[in-house]
């Protein structure tokens, strides 16, 4: 019976170039001189320093336009409000979402099934298992899928037949 799996993943080397290169423009662009502005992965996410929150947000924008480049989905960002970090600089954490939650598998198994395709959809961990007799009706179930907005940066692996 052929299936696929339905997951949320981010290719991490993608995100640090991303980064790196975020940094070096950062460096050399003149609207950034002298205002200490940093950009660094951590475990929580994505960090944000700079002297005003107007930095603060140049700084989200340079980095979200080299993910762009480096086709990393924005969908997997999740910014928080831009903070006073003492003494006169400003922090933003972003967190890098991974995995799908237990709340977006039920809505994905839910839109599948109202879909009225001919396929069975079931929550697996963090990813969505859907099987179905033809292979030709798992390629229709991943159009469909491409078509809905679910927030999360979808991903099909694990076609088997």
């Amino acid at each position: 019976m052929p299936t696929f799996d339905v997951v949320c993943k981010l290719d991490r080397q993608e995100v640090v170039n991303a980064i790196d290169q975020a940094s070096r423009e950062i460096a050399q662009r003149f609207d950034f001189k002298g205002t200490n502005t940093t950009v660094e992965l951590t475990d929580e996410g994505i960090v944000l320093r700079s002297s005003s929150e107007g930095r603060v947000d140049g700084a989200r924008d340079v980095l979200e336009q080299k993910l762009v480049k480096r086709k990393v989905s924005l969908k997997s960002l999740d910014p928080k409000k831009v903070q006073p970090a003492g003494g006169s600089t400003y922090r933003q954490l972003i967190e890098l979402k991974e995995g799908i939650s237990t709340e977006k598998a039920k809505e994905i198994v839910k839109a599948i099934k109202d879909s009225k395709m001919k396929v069975q959809a079931s929550i697996q961990g963090d990813c969505v298992r859907v099987s179905g007799k033809k292979k030709d009706d798992l390629q229709e179930c991943i159009a469909f899928l491409r078509g809905q907005d679910f927030d999360l940066p979808l991903l099909y692996q694990n076609f088997r037949d």
